[in-house]
């Protein structure tokens, strides 16, 4: 106590360092789930308006939480793509990559989490993970789990990680995937102590070596955001069931754009 009282009298300015350091962590763990989702909220009277067949899906999770969802579908499909996506918008405007998949013949359904669009519920990661194993079930009734591929983008590739970790899809595809939530953080916040003050770790790396289906892992090879090291260090892990599909120059955001990953897709579901 003397030796603490000696320090703080040497160089007072160490306490209001340490109290500012403190605070910010506290701020932090608070108020994080605002820096990681940037939701568009849409009204319950939202009309969804689309040149191609689809009808407007509720999930009725549990009582007070309602997940939003957009099936687009065909004639005879050959299967169906679960969408989900990263961290901004809302279906309503991540529903124009649904063409990439229907065009070849495959119903999609494409979901929102709690908070975006028109979906209801406060969110965690435990929550969120409930509530997409809820819509899997739903959607597997309908559709044989042979015919069901599960496509995670972004933030949504460790959630989607996890539903074929759980389950038996046809395949597992993910789209500029994070080795951990925790690693991308890490990253830009060294000093923070995330293990302690995450609430969203999702260990895309643990889940991963549990998927036994195939998996398909599409990253650009000039990603800034997530750097394409992470999908190097996740093939790594099960390199027999796992193929990392490079797109050269490829960024976080814009892969679509490059006809390479049309390609791929193309290779994939006619496979």
């Amino acid at each position: 106590m003397e030796l603490l009282v000696l320090l703080l009298r040497i160089n007072p300015v160490i306490i209001y360092i340490a109290g500012g350091y403190i605070l910010l962590v506290v701020l932090l763990y608070f108020i994080q789930d605002r820096f990681i989702f940037k939701p568009e909220k849409l009204s319950k009277d939202f009309e969804y308006k689309y040149d191609v067949p689809f009808k407007e899906l509720f999930f009725e999770v549990e009582q007070g939480v309602s997940i939003n969802g957009l099936h687009f579908y065909c004639n005879k499909p050959h299967g169906l793509i679960l969408y989900l996506h990263g961290n901004t918008r809302s279906i309503k405007g991540w529903a124009k990559y649904a063409r990439d998949f229907y065009r070849y013949n495959y119903d999609v359904v494409m979901v929102d989490y709690r908070g975006f669009g028109k979906s209801t519920g406060k969110r965690s990661e435990r929550d969120i993970k409930k509530d997409m194993q809820f819509v899997y079930d739903t959607l597997a009734v309908q559709y044989h789990e042979h015919h069901i591929l599960v496509y995670g983008r972004s933030l949504g590739s460790g959630f989607a990680t996890k539903l074929a970790s759980d389950n038996k899809p046809r395949y597992l595809i993910i789209d500029s995937p994070y080795y951990s939530f925790r690693k991308v953080v890490e990253r830009y916040l060294p000093f923070l102590p995330s293990k302690f003050v995450l609430r969203y770790h999702l260990r895309t790396d643990k889940w991963i070596t549990r998927v036994n289906c195939h998996t398909y892992i599409i990253h650009g090879t000039k990603d800034w955001l997530i750097p394409i090291s992470h999908s190097e260090k996740l093939q790594k892990l099960n390199p027999h069931k796992i193929t990392l599909i490079r797109i050269h120059g490829g960024g976080h955001n814009n892969l679509p754009s490059f006809p390479e990953y049309h390609n791929f897709i193309r290779d994939i579901l006619l496979y």
